[in-house]
């Protein structure tokens, strides 16, 4: 794909459609960066878990806090995230959010209880991750297209990534300079979305203009030409009416009538006459092509726009809640309300449950590693999958989560090391294939389409905020209440098929909606079409009655009547 026009390599990139590629691909870059900064940074926090327990003296629950208002933030203040791209675009905002990240993750290094990091990773970095993600994926979604599942499940893998490094380095790191400076490495690590934010180009689809003959444009027919066609008009029409009349004398009285096929036909040997005189002027040969089909008045319209010149970008507005009128997107808001239930808490406390049940803490923070490496392989795996088949993409996405469900139930009643390799290996191929599809699935068809998508990701992430708040409280309320850390995945396996419940009926809802628009249209339709039958019936009478007037049969009653008077 060509690119049309590029101020520099940082200002807006205009193609003729959506590119499928071209700077595309450094915006995914960047994205994968910004996965490595955020998701990954948030899900390696537990790490740290038992070290700031001790260090603190607090209880899991409390704790758990820290990632669950990070959470909460991150996806709360989505719609600030988006009022916030549309107002100044995407690129300060970006960097904004890289700085905010940074920020909150060093100075939680020097803070002297758990409520001081609940304000500097809790809110001061959930913030940053907010003002950096959304945008970037949003942008992201505009440079693709067709390949659009498949390079934002690539490129989302960062976060898997990030995982199956972070864990075992930061580890082996803590063990030399402490869980504090580990912060501190963090946080120089997460300032590298600042220079992310500044790949961001915006993307503008400018058609090219399609250039067509208009008959404005044309020289005016002569006045032998104009003769000509009102001449022919004139004899089709008194031909149509004598043949009317000769047919009406047969019978005991006269009948005058001119028939529509008659009518259209003059109509049609005109406009013929008049496309020829035009292409006489103009020097080029007479075509025979195929007379045009008419345009309602609403078409012509709306035509009149479209070839007016190239499209406008509309501003958007700063912020729309419209979406939630559309009864699937509300169900598809569901499904990430819940979901996100299980989409933190294991890999919260998948270390504690390992030591808990016999395995080596030295071995136990590889089980977070085993997940990474699969959910790699299960984000690449989704986005092919996706642009191959033919069904809708929501049903691939629902398979997902029922399997993943599944898995979350294994991890309470599998006690050994292989087993707990095996379910980590699960969780995290099918979780890699849910977080990567749940948010860009926003701009296909089957949920609200890429027109709305920058809007509705912002409602949609906002709406799961809440289960982010609650989601890993709740799993450190069972672990203290019941003593097992098995019990965690329970609260995450009912959100998970609460899920999946939510996630079904998408497609029956977009279903219903799509067909009470059809029939709204078809009956709008109808009734123009009954309108315009009728005023096509007074213009051919009014028609009728102006060229009676003129009629051969008239002037010879005339004639007639005036000889019997001499």
């Amino acid at each position: 794909m060509r690119m049309l026009k590029s101020h520099h390599c940082l200002g807006p990139n205009v193609y003729p459609e959506v590119p499928d590629g071209g700077w595309g691909w450094v915006v995914a870059v960047a994205f994968f960066l910004v996965e490595v900064c955020t998701y990954g940074t948030i899900k390696s926090l537990g790490v740290f878990l038992q070290d700031i327990m001790e260090e603190f003296g607090e209880s899991n629950s409390r704790v758990s806090w820290v990632i669950s208002i990070c959470v909460f933030i991150f996806t709360f203040t989505a719609p600030l995230s988006t009022l916030l791209s549309n107002r100044f675009g995407h690129r300060p905002v970006v960097m904004m959010g890289g700085f905010l990240i940074s920020l909150g993750t060093i100075t939680s290094a020097f803070t002297s209880s758990i409520k001081e990091m609940y304000i500097t990773i809790g809110i001061v970095s959930g913030l940053g991750y907010c003002l950096t993600f959304l945008p970037t994926i949003t942008i992201l979604s505009q440079y693709f297209s067709r390949r659009r599942a498949l390079v934002t499940s690539a490129a989302s893998s960062g976060e898997a990534f990030a995982i199956c490094a972070f864990a075992p380095a930061f580890t082996t790191l803590k063990g030399h300079i402490g869980w504090r400076y580990c912060l501190v490495v963090f946080g120089i690590l997460q300032a590298s979305v600042i220079g992310c934010g500044l790949l961001l180009s915006p993307v503008i689809i400018r058609p090219k203009p399609v250039i067509e003959d208009n008959e404005s444009d044309r020289e005016p027919l002569s006045l032998k030409q104009l003769e000509a066609i009102y001449k022919l008009e004139n004899e089709q029409t008194k031909t149509s009416i004598s043949s009317g009349a000769s047919q009406g004398s047969e019978d005991s009285g006269v009948s005058l009538s001119a028939s529509n096929g008659d009518l259209r036909t003059a109509g049609a040997e005109a406009k013929a006459l008049m496309e020829f005189g035009a292409q006489d002027i103009e020097g080029q040969e007479p075509s025979l092509s195929t007379p045009p089909i008419p345009v309602e008045e609403k078409d012509e319209g709306e035509l009149a726009k479209v070839e007016a010149g190239p499209l406008q970008p509309c501003s958007p507005k700063l912020l729309d809640f419209s979406v939630l009128k559309d009864s699937a997107f509300i169900w598809y808001s569901l499904f990430g309300l819940f979901a996100t239930l299980g989409f933190f808490a294991p890999q919260l406390y998948i270390i504690e449950l390992s030591k808990s049940r016999g395995v080596e803490p030295s071995m136990a923070s590889y089980m977070l590693s085993v997940m990474a490496v699969a959910e790699i392989f299960g984000r690449l795996s989704i986005g092919m999958v996706l642009n191959k088949v033919r069904c809708r993409k929501t049903l691939v996405l629902l398979a997902c989560v029922v399997l993943l469900c599944l898995v979350l139930v294994a991890f309470t009643i599998v006690w050994e090391f292989w087993g707990l390799v095996v379910c980590s290996a699960l969780y995290g191929y099918f979780m890699g294939t849910v977080g990567s599809t749940h948010l860009p699935m926003l701009a296909e068809e089957d949920v609200v389409g890429i027109e709305k998508m920058a809007s509705s990701a912002g409602v949609y992430v906002f709406i799961q905020s809440f289960a982010g708040l609650a989601g890993p409280p709740l799993a450190g309320v069972l672990v203290d209440v019941t003593q097992n850390y098995g019990a965690a995945f329970y609260s995450c396996a009912v959100g998970m098929g609460l899920s999946a419940i939510c996630l079904a009926l998408v497609g029956p809802a977009k279903s219903g909606m799509c067909q009470r628009q059809s029939r709204n249209k078809e009956k709008g339709k109808g009734t123009e079409n009954v309108e315009e039958n009728i005023s096509q019936d007074n213009d051919q009478q009014d028609f009728l009655e102006v060229d009676l007037d003129d009629s051969p049969v008239r002037r010879a009653v005339e004639q007639e009547n005036a000889v019997n008077v001499i």
